[in-house]
């Protein structure tokens, strides 16, 4: 069982979980490198902004959480493998519940059809991970993920490891060292997420 406190003392030393997808075992990463968005300049795809002014997605925060992480967990077309344990899901239910795991989901027709999660302690948000079971729908999520940390004043937005989608939507890569000094002044500042 992950401890609580120990997973929020883990966040604030740059390290963060992940699940075996073969032995379920939880490891404890802290990357050479790790993937960031410049919240300065990040700016919306053109595409992105179509959807949004076409107005097809509902996005909400914090209402459907265990959704949002049962989502992340499915298989994906791509790997049926997971990261997402239940050990992890159950931690991060729980972080929900104290305030410190939050979702973005996008609906369609009613339906929650993507979105995200991830932690949010100090002006950092360490994202988790995304879904989507329609076209765009985590990009929208995404989207409006990072106008609502730029409207609070957030300094971080950490996507830990990088991957082709991340790179698509803008992440950059930084060094260890560069990364726990962001990190450090992220936490130094006090925000509420909702």
């Amino acid at each position: 069982m992950i401890r609580i406190d120990e997973l929020l003392r883990a966040y604030a030393q740059g390290f963060f979980p992940m699940s075996d997808p073969h032995d379920e075992k939880v490891y404890w990463c802290q990357p050479y490198k790790r993937a960031v968005f410049n919240l300065d300049t990040y700016r919306a795809s053109r595409d992105a902004l179509r959807l949004i002014r076409k107005n097809e997605f509902s996005i909400t925060f914090d209402q459907e959480f265990e959704g949002v992480i049962k989502g992340c967990a499915a298989p994906r077309k791509s790997d049926s493998a997971t990261w997402i344990s239940e050990e992890i899901m159950e931690a991060y239910i729980k972080l929900h519940r104290l305030g410190f795991a939050h979702s973005i989901e996008s609906w369609y027709q009613g339906e929650l059809v993507g979105g995200l999660y991830g932690i949010a302690m100090g002006a950092a948000f360490f994202g988790e991970s995304m879904f989507s079971r329609r076209a765009s729908a985590s990009r929208i999520a995404f989207d409006r993920l990072v106008a609502h940390l730029n409207g609070r004043g957030y300094l971080l937005l950490d996507a830990q490891i990088m991957n082709p989608h991340l790179a698509k939507l803008g992440a950059v890569e930084i060094e260890h060292e560069e990364y726990m000094r962001q990190l450090s002044r992220a936490l130094q500042k006090k925000i509420v997420f909702l």
